[in-house]
């Protein structure tokens, strides 16, 4: 049960415009992002700025992807508490989940654009991933027209023009899910999460998100297990590398008419005839 103040994802704001014919007011939907606070046990684990819906797929994404459990099933219940100043995810894990989250204790303070503020050591910055080894595979045509597809999906950028997105594209369907976010971060793990209360597999498709790729969004396609990562925009250095020890096949630059592929090319077939 929710109590407390109840969050909108975006509200209309006033403003003004100047353009080469002059000024004037405006009126613009801008979207909303509040402090929420991810609960564990009763312990704040961490706050992140995000936008204040889809909630318990955030908290359940969160905890998969930062390995706090490995199954969603492993939280045995979920609250949101709505406060004045942002929302509590309030979150009950089995005794032994708990018992391990004690020994890697990440407090942090989590902006939009960051996905590593607040950890205790360079180690944590660096974890041991699982090695993708699916047999999945993706058309080219599939990979070119993902981010586009995506973009389709989008009814919070629709309204602000000022939200990522990720999408879960399955071979043979295109995206079959989509979660929004004012982070990038955020976007993927309302979406691992939303996977996981569905009970669709990572392994099935590929995530498809409208930013750049950072070391942390690999991070969290390998720990989902998700074997193929498709990006609007370009990967860093460190994350092309990533990706390459870890399996994952790596798009970048997707935009209709091609992409470019960075790591295990493999999955992505060729052939001319996948082009309707």
């Amino acid at each position: 049960m929710t109590t407390g103040p109840a969050f909108s994802r975006a509200s209309s704001e006033q403003g003004v415009t100047q353009q080469a014919d002059g000024r004037r007011a405006i009126s613009r939907t801008l979207p909303e992002e509040v402090p929420v606070a991810l609960v564990y046990n009763g312990t704040s684990h961490a706050v992140m700025l995000a936008t204040p819906d889809d909630i318990e797929d955030f908290a359940v994404g969160f905890s998969l992807s930062e390995g706090i459990v490995t199954h969603a099933d492993e939280i045995e219940s979920f609250e949101p508490v709505a406060h004045e100043n942002g929302i509590e995810a309030r979150m009950w894990l089995r005794a032994e989940r708990a018992d391990a989250l004690h020994q890697r204790r990440r407090v942090m303070a989590g902006p939009t654009g960051c996905g590593l503020c607040g950890l205790d050591s360079l180690d944590q910055a660096l974890r041991d991933l699982p090695v993708i080894g699916t047999t999945l595979t993706l058309s080219r045509a599939e990979v070119a027209g993902a981010t586009e597809q995506l973009r389709r999906m989008q009814p919070l950028y629709d309204q602000t023009g000022a939200v990522h997105a990720a999408g879960f594209l399955v071979p043979g369907k295109g995206i079959v899910l989509a979660r929004e976010d004012v982070g990038r971060h955020n976007a993927l793990d309302k979406l691992i999460g939303a996977l996981a209360r569905g009970g669709l597999s990572p392994a099935d498709g590929a995530f498809v998100l409208t930013s750049r790729v950072s070391l942390e969004l690999v991070q969290k396609c390998a720990f989902a297990g998700s074997p193929c990562l498709i990006a609007v925009s370009a990967p860093t250095a460190h994350a092309k590398r990533l990706a390459e020890s870890c399996g994952i096949t790596l798009a970048a630059f997707a935009r209709g008419s091609g992409f470019d592929l960075y790591a295990h090319p493999h999955r992505i077939r060729h052939e001319d005839s996948d082009v309707a």
